[in-house]
């Protein structure tokens, strides 16, 4: 991860400076899901960086430790080594930014990850997950538990009350939402939080990181997204430090596009394994 964020003194006049320009906003969102799709090689290399920096999700129910491995192995090989050789990628250690899965399933991945001999993090959803409405006591014991059981990184589902009520929190990361919404990642949040960002390092000189989460499901939204992470906040943001894509099924679209640029058609159902 990049450098912690120490925290800074709360400054109430900085933070009721901040307007957002609502209309501004979404008109700027509008020209974003107009912008025209990079082809060919491009767009397979635009691929390949957003599937280092996707957090690669199982937050299901019925999650398993045979499930939990299927899925640590789709993240160390998370595109088909055949199609990485064509794109003369096949050397260049491509993963997914990080495994994501409950606490209760964090041993799972560890060992998943260690027996395919790889150091991707795994990361763990915490503190009340997804509403945030645990008493605090019982947030830091399944946060200190996750790291116990061996997560590098936690996603803590902050009080929304206190937000709300103008008690503010610190983070080294911000993520759009938990996943679990009706509506999630979209680009009209994803600016004002990023530009939220910029702010926050032209003040202190410290960068926060960005996660859009949820509902990112197709090829296209995710070059997207790392297109609005480019122009927002810079090329130094586009790496899995800074910016991570939580998704469950959007590997399988990258795939499915990597296939076609490849061979020229689309794969039938067997071609491809399943996380």
């Amino acid at each position: 991860m990049a450098e912690r964020n120490p925290g800074t003194k709360l400054e109430l006049g900085w933070i009721s400076k901040v307007y957002v320009n609502r209309p501004e906003v979404v008109r700027h969102a509008e020209q974003i899901k107009k912008w025209r799709t990079v082809k060919g090689n491009w767009q397979a290399a635009w691929l390949l960086k957003a599937v280092t920096c996707i957090d690669l999700t199982t937050l299901s129910g019925d999650d398993t430790p045979s499930s939990i491995h299927r899925l640590c192995f789709k993240a160390k090989h998370p595109i088909r080594e055949d199609l990485l050789k064509a794109l003369d990628m096949h050397d260049k250690g491509i993963t997914v930014g990080a495994v994501c899965v409950y606490p209760a399933r964090v041993t799972d991945a560890v060992n998943a990850l260690k027996a395919a001999g790889c150091n991707i993090p795994v990361a763990s959803v915490a503190a009340g997950f997804p509403s945030g409405q645990t008493p605090l006591e019982i947030k830091l014991a399944e946060i200190k538990l996750a790291v116990q059981y061996g997560a590098k990184e936690i996603d803590i589902v902050i009080s929304r009350t206190l937000v709300l009520t103008g008690q503010w929190e610190g983070s080294d990361f911000i993520k759009t939402s938990t996943g679990k919404e009706v509506e999630n990642a979209t680009f009209p949040v994803g600016v004002v939080m990023m530009r939220a960002i910029k702010e926050f390092y032209w003040q202190t000189g410290y960068k926060v990181g960005f996660k859009p989460a949820g509902g990112i499901r197709t090829a296209k939204e995710a070059i997207t997204w790392l297109m609005l992470v480019k122009e927002e906040l810079g090329v130094e943001w586009l790496a899995p430090e800074l910016f991570r894509l939580g998704a469950s099924s959007l590997l399988e679209d990258i795939e499915r596009q990597i296939f076609r640029h490849v061979t020229g058609s689309y794969p039938l159902q067997h071609d491809l394994a399943m996380a």
